[in-house]
Formats: structure tokens, C-alpha cells, sequence
């Protein structure tokens, strides 16, 4: 990855619907000159707390501090190397903070940072917590879950489909702070191209969200609506746990061997070959016309000297010709490393995904009409008609974002609702809608 390259990144935190407070936490720090990003990268993160009361929010706060100030404070060690002391510290800050009060005992957190730096990407994690990359049509888990049933998969004991019919799928392994030390993975580093999008997440998204769903969100939307659309479809299946998203998009110039194999089209032979392929052509018809005017052996000189001449110059052609290098190969000459993604899935756009979110926005609007939600009705006319005429032209990407908008509208109203209900049942005093006008 080049310091020139332009990033776009976004991040949303938020409740749930069935906790009391949030333990989750997020850190973004983007290096604001090349030494500095030279030296460390841009820094993103997310961390899930766990324990009872505000002790697992201690915990992800003190991680995300920890763990950035104590990066960026590292200048003599690589990439690598920094992240890794940077989590351990995390993980011995919050262990001698539990060890000091009983109320705090062997409370921990997750922890999934990301790093983007002039190596590529480097990944560093405990926990369940995960880490995605999205490229093309594809969507790449890069982090392995420090749970009980990943561990079982990857012992063999338990297939992948017999996860989601355990009821404790989420008892993690690993996490920083019940223990003085911590094993920490260390992921990549990885090439990063134009147009990837790499997305941290808290199991509150994917407890509800599938991975190809997280895919084509992330892919088609930019960061900021891309976090508030899967937070939102969290919460509209359940929002059982905090949901926390942080996601960045990678820009700026390509690199030419990956542009030329997409399909951009190969330079002309220049000058200098069609003099070459016209000099082997009129000495051959000049070989053909000595043989017919019975000067056979001249004739023959010609027409060989013509055939191996342009055997040569194809020859020559093979070897000087442009060549593609692998497709994750780096600017620089440097090769990429052979791996494979814990879990890879499909981001391509589907029909059936938004009539999925078509439905879903039908639901929320007819609650939101039956209880008197307070919705800004026009804003949902306006983005409603954009989406169905969207999806009638076939332009799913503009449908996706006019659907993301319509749910984001619905959601703003269902979440000032809740926020009355639960005054009232707090105060005891009725919730006091107000309505623009009657939805359609």
C-alpha cells in the first residue's frame, strides 16, 4: 500500500436491543503525515467487553487506549512486532486492573485491530471478534474465532452447519485480561489493492448477519452507510448484543499489471513491427515471384530467409512482450503469500437480498404507522419511490442504497419510540408521538 492512496473509513457503536449499556469499543487513528505512516500505518480496532455491571466496558476501553497509545509509541520495532507487544500490554493492563478489585475479577475483552501500512495489511487478534476483507465479488474472513465451537471445527469434532444449533456458540477461548499472558495471532501481512474494503465487526453483527450479507453491503455502499445499514439489520433481527462496525475502503491509483488483467486493452505493435512484418512480407512475395519466373534457387534463398527471419522477430516478440504478474502481486516486485481465508463467501448483489430488505422496510412500515412512530415521511417517500423505480430499472447498487436510507429513516423513528416506551415505564408517563403526516 502507498501513503498516496486515499482511504474512506467510518465506524458505528451501538446498544442493541437487549442490553443496559454498551461494552463494546472502536479506535480509528489515521496517521496524518508519511514518517508516521511509514513507520506504524493507520490503526483501526474493535473490542468487545465482557462482565458484569461496567466492568466489560472498562475493559474494551482500556484496550482500545492501550493498545493505540502503546502502537504508535513503539519506534523501534517493525509492524509486526508492535502490534503484537501492543495487545500483550492491553492484555497485562486490564489483568493487574481486575487483580485490584474483586468486583473487576478476570474481567476481559476481545480484540481485533487492523493495520494498514506500507507492508500491506497486518492483522492482530484474540477473541471472537472478527476481521473481514471484501475484494471483487468476494467476501474473506481473515481472522480465526477464539471460541469453543471454532476450536471443535478445526479438531474435527463439529461441522460448520452444526454451529447455529448450539445454544453457547458464543464461549470464547482466548480474550485479553483473565490471564497475566496471552497468546496473540498475528495475521498477514497481506497485499492490499484499490477497491478493497476491510471491515472489523463484534459478534452482535454476526450473530445476525451472514457473511455473504456483510459481503455485499460493505461492497456496494460507502463506509458510513455501509456500518449503519448492517447495524441496523442486526437490530432488526434481534440485536441480542452491542453491535459494533468499523470499516475502511482503500482508493487511489491501481496497479498496472491487475488493471491490464481486468481487461484493459493491450498496446498496438508500434512502428518499428509493421515495418519489420512488411520488409518479411515483400521479400517472401519476392521469393514466390523469382520461383515462378523458373529462378528457382534465388527463389528459395528468399522465401527461407523470409520464413526464418519472421520466426526470429516472433521469438524476439515472446521474450520482450509485456507480461502480467500474478494478480496479488505487489508494485514493488515483492511475491505474495500463498494463503487461504478461514471463511470465504460470496459478495455478489442478489434479488433475493433486496426483496429481503425490501420486506423488511414493508414491516417497519406498518409498525411505524400502527404506533404513531415519529418518522420524517417525506424523506421515506422520496428515498421509497427512488428505490422501487431502482429495482424495476434493475440498478441494484442505487436500489441498495435507497433501501439503506428508507431502513435508516424507519429505524431513527423505532429507535426514538423505544427511547419514550421506556420513559414511560420508567416515569410512568404515556409516550407523546408526533406525526408529519399519515404514511403510505
Amino acid at each position: 500500500m502507498r501513503w498516496e492512496q486515499p482511504i474512506r473509513y467510518a465506524s458505528v457503536s451501538d446498544i442493541g436491543f437487549r442490553r443496559r449499556n454498551n461494552q463494546d469499543a472502536c479506535a480509528i487513528r489515521i496517521c496524518s503525515d508519511p514518517e508516521t505512516w511509514r513507520q506504524h500505518g493507520h490503526l483501526l480496532m474493535v473490542a468487545d467487553g465482557m462482565g458484569g455491571h461496567a466492568v466489560g466496558e472498562l475493559a474494551s476501553k482500556i484496550a482500545a487506549d492501550t493498545v493505540c497509545h502503546t502502537f504508535f509509541k513503539l519506534r523501534d520495532l517493525d509492524v509486526v512486532d508492535a502490534l503484537k507487544k501492543a495487545l500483550e500490554t492491553a492484555n497485562a493492563t486490564i489483568n493487574e486492573r481486575g487483580s485490584l478489585n474483586r468486583d473487576f475479577a478476570r474481567m476481559g475483552t476481545t480484540c481485533t485491530s487492523v493495520v494498514l501500512c506500507p507492508q500491506g495489511v497486518v492483522i492482530g487478534h484474540v477473541g471472537d471478534s472478527r476481521a473481514y476483507r471484501i475484494r471483487g465479488e468476494r467476501i474473506d474472513q481473515l481472522t480465526f474465532d477464539h471460541s469453543l465451537h471454532w476450536e471443535l471445527m478445526r479438531q474435527g469434532r463439529m461441522r460448520p452447519e452444526e454451529i447455529f444449533l448450539q445454544e453457547s456458540r458464543h464461549v470464547i477461548t482466548r480474550s485479553l485480561g483473565p490471564e497475566p499472558v496471552v497468546q496473540v495471532d498475528i495475521e498477514g501481512p497481506y497485499p492490499v489493492f484499490p477497491g478493497d474494503v476491510y471491515l472489523i465487526c463484534s459478534d452482535g453483527l454476526t450473530g445476525h448477519v451472514q457473511d455473504a450479507e456483510i459481503g455485499i453491503i460493505a461492497r456496494e455502499l460507502p463506509p458510513q452507510e455501509a456500518c449503519r445499514l448492517l447495524v441496523n439489520l442486526a437490530n432488526l433481527r434481534g440485536g441480542s448484543d452491542n453491535v459494533t462496525v468499523v470499516a475502511v475502503r482503500v482508493g487511489g491509483e491501481g496497479n498496472p499489471e491487475v488493471e491490464e488483467d481486468a481487461g484493459t486493452p493491450a498496446r498496438g505493435l508500434g512502428w518499428g513491427w509493421l515495418i519489420t512484418v512488411w520488409i518479411l512480407a515483400l521479400l517472401f512475395v519476392v521469393g514466390v515471384t523469382e520461383i515462378l519466373f523458373a529462378r528457382f534457387l534465388e527463389g528459395v534463398y528468399l522465401v527461407a530467409a523470409a520464413a526464418f527471419s519472421a520466426v526470429g522477430a516472433f521469438a524476439f516478440w515472446l521474450e520482450k512482450r509485456p507480461r502480467r504478474k500474478p494478480p496479488a502481486a505487489e508494485p514493488d516486485g515483492a511475491e505474495t503469500v500463498v494463503w487461504k481465508p478461514y471463511r470465504t463467501a460470496s459478495a455478489r448483489s442478489s434479488v433475493a437480498f433486496l426483496n429481503h430488505l425490501a420486506s423488511l422496510q414493508v414491516e417497519l412500515q406498518r409498525a411505524a404507522t400502527e404506533e404513531h412512530w415519529s418518522i420524517d415521511w417525506p424523506a421515506y417517500e422520496t428515498a421509497y419511490a427512488a428505490a422501487r423505480e431502482s429495482l424495476a430499472a434493475q440498478a441494484y447498487s442505487k436500489a441498495l442504497a435507497e433501501l439503506a436510507t428508507v431502513l435508516d429513516i424507519l429505524m431513527a423513528g423505532l429507535m426514538q419510540y423505544r427511547k419514550q416506551v421506556q420513559r414511560q415505564s420508567k416515569w410512568g408517563k404515556p409516550p407523546s408521538p408526533s406525526v408529519e403526516k399519515s404514511g403510505g
